[in-house]
């Protein structure tokens, strides 16, 4: 008899994926993870029953949001990641040579330990020297933070009124963030699906949040298989050429010049 996970996406639209294998499972103090293979899309990792990230596309996730930022800074040196604890994020970031400091800053060390016992591919990123792995609050570290950052990324769940994250994505935050970020500094965040039903729930509202604070913020969004809509993220500087869209060509310099290895996505 055939096993399936059920993930509700909306109210009235439940979807299931068949179920190959319960790989392992944890409990932290924050929440449930699981890791388990589906069958559509592989090993995949599970926080509150909800997909976090599948082996077969993650990398489209995690490229969006690190490699536009990055490859816009002329020379990102110091970067910020707040949550991030699968290390995917950080993986991605330190694929950049340029990268002298990575302060990677997730409140959940159960799931941290959870995805080094069991992502290899991000290995490599967690033994990186230049990562500084900190289990605490990232709003509370990155306040008392004293040296400013080229890039921030924001690798957080989405603002649920009432949820853990979202004082972390209001005026009073982003103001506080913008002015930890260093002269030309770029931030970066993920802003929750950004289909054509689902954008108004969060990634529109983000949008607005930010022009309240930065002179300059571009949207931008990318279709994620295993999340079953486009996902959405946005830049914002006080430069709007920082965050001006690059040319195909640029794109390509910069790639070939920062990531000889190239990616997958970009």
């Amino acid at each position: 008899m055939s096993k399936w996970v059920e993930e509700e996406i909306e109210t009235g639209l439940r979807v299931g994926y068949r179920l190959k294998k319960i790989l392992d499972s944890s409990q932290s103090e924050f929440q449930t993870v699981d890791l388990v293979d589906l069958e559509p899309f592989g090993r995949t990792l599970m926080i509150d029953g909800l997909i976090q990230s599948t082996q077969c596309d993650e990398f489209v996730y995690h490229e969006a949001l690190v490699h536009p930022a990055l490859l816009a800074h002329p020379n990102p040196r110091s970067v910020y990641i707040g949550g991030g604890g699968e290390g995917s994020t950080a993986r991605e970031v330190l694929r950049h040579k340029s990268v002298e400091r990575c302060v990677m800053v997730d409140i959940d060390a159960d799931v941290v330990t959870f995805c080094k016992d069991h992502l290899p591919e991000n290995a490599a990123a967690f033994a990186d020297p230049r990562l500084e792995l900190i289990i605490d609050d990232a709003k509370a570290v990155l306040e008392k933070e004293q040296n400013g950052f080229d890039v921030i990324i924001m690798d957080l769940d989405d603002p649920l009124e009432g949820g853990p994250c979202y004082q972390l994505y209001t005026t009073e935050f982003y103001e506080m963030l913008r002015s930890k970020l260093n002269p030309g500094g770029i931030f970066v965040t993920q802003a929750g699906a950004a289909g054509i039903k689902q954008h108004r729930l969060v990634w529109s509202p983000i949008n607005s949040t930010l022009r309240a604070v930065f002179p300059a913020v571009t949207a931008y969004k990318h279709a994620v298989y295993s999340f079953l809509d486009e996902w959405g993220w946005h830049m914002a500087s006080d430069s709007a050429e920082l965050v001006a869209p690059l040319t195909p060509a640029e794109v390509d310099a910069r790639l070939k010049e920062r990531l000889p290895r190239g990616t997958t996505l970009l």
